[in-house]
């Protein structure tokens, strides 16, 4: 296998619960060595659950590949040890409380004055200033606040996406910002400082219905397994009780699924329905008869339908489907308590396999890395 592309860059992470561990996972399947510090009792992820034979599924997720050392950071001898590594290191990320880190002589300025060539990446539920700054923020926190479980679920009610989608896009957002700066460093010989909230996040991705709410006056309503804006795209119950998902992106799709999926040829040059507005407005109308037919159909004919005609179409899935899918690609990784099947990295290189690092036990590599960064 090729060396990985981030083979001798060190990362220290003063990290727990998701966001900043998503990041540096990343950073550690592509070959980054990380250390990850850990409270006597373990981040607290660790105790999210216990579902993989006992081991916490976000921690399994998030972790693999890191080496774990116990440092109580308040303590003058710890706190100096942390200061070693730093000195080797190249990025440090840290996802404490608000302000937590720079009273305990580790903000990210002042390391940065330290250690020029330091990257240094400051996670947060709300960024580095404004009103909430101070404010403690977790997952749907920030998606009520950010107004995305106002456009989420059924119409009679928000919901919450049903994953930690503030933590995840944060984590992304934050593992992109490293992946810049090295290669910034690269040019400049100089580290960067990194700011990246769950807040920030999460309004990037409310682009769409911001938009509509400051330039049209109305965000886009609730409509459950439905598109806000695009029609017919959504969910319509088969004759044997699954459910097929269907999407509808340009006219002539439309006439397509019209003539050769609902044999309705006419339906396409109907008044109400002959442009995507149109058929947005006329939901309702248009759900009835697109779902009147596929009532009709069991998951196979609809399928066969569907695939003939090149429409977009899914079915509607439980996880135990998701479980047994054909194109869900899997990995083993190692744990404490033995090897987890979990999903593979999206990303491919080449036909190369990826073969993930353990997931650490809590402070596994305390005394190696000790030694190894004595005074």
């Amino acid at each position: 296998m090729s060396t990985p592309p981030l083979e001798g860059i060190l990362v220290v992470a003063l990290e727990q619960a998701v966001a900043a561990p998503y990041c540096t996972s990343r950073l550690a399947d592509a070959g980054a060595r990380v250390i990850k510090i850990e409270r006597p009792e373990g981040d607290f992820a660790r105790n999210y659950d216990h579902v993989a034979h006992g081991e916490s599924a976000y921690f399994v997720w998030l972790n693999r590949g890191k080496e774990s050392i116990v440092l109580d950071i308040k303590e003058a001898g710890d706190a100096a040890f942390l200061h070693r590594v730093l000195e080797k290191a190249d990025v440090f990320v840290q996802n404490l409380a608000p302000g937590a880190a720079e009273r305990a002589g580790f903000g990210s300025a002042a390391l940065r004055d330290r250690h020029p060539r330091l990257i240094t990446v400051d996670i947060s539920g709300y960024g580095e200033d404004g009103p909430y700054r101070d404010m403690k923020a977790y997952d749907l926190l920030v998606q009520s606040e950010t107004g995305l479980a106002a456009i989420t679920g059924a119409p009679e009610a928000p919901g919450r996406v049903g994953v930690s989608v503030a933590d995840i896009a944060c984590g992304m957002y934050a593992h992109t910002a490293v992946l810049q700066a090295l290669f910034e460093r690269e040019r400049t010989g100089k580290g960067r400082g990194i700011a990246v909230s769950l807040f920030d996040s999460i309004a990037d991705w409310m682009t769409v219905p911001l938009l509509h709410q400051d330039y049209a006056g109305k965000a886009p309503q609730r409509v459950g397994l439905n598109h806000p804006s695009i029609a017919p795209y959504g969910a319509f119950a088969l004759s044997d009780g699954h459910t097929v998902v269907i999407s509808i992106q340009n006219e002539r799709e439309w006439k397509t699924f019209c003539a050769e999926v609902l044999e309705q040829p006419d339906l396409a040059t109907d008044p109400r329905f002959v442009s995507n507005t149109l058929r947005v407005a006329n939901r309702p109308d248009l759900d009835a008869t697109v779902g009147a037919f596929f009532a009709t159909l069991d998951r196979a004919q609809a399928t066969e339908r569907l695939r003939r005609a090149r429409i977009a179409f899914g079915s509607l899935n439980s996880v135990a489907d998701l479980s047994a899918h054909s194109q869900l690609r899997r990995i083993e990784v190692d744990t404490p308590t033995g090897p987890v099947s979990a999903v593979a990295p999206p990303q491919r290189w080449n036909g190369e396999t990826f073969h993930p690092r353990p997931v650490p036990a809590i402070g596994q590599h305390t005394e190696t890395l000790r030694k190894e960064f004595a005074p």
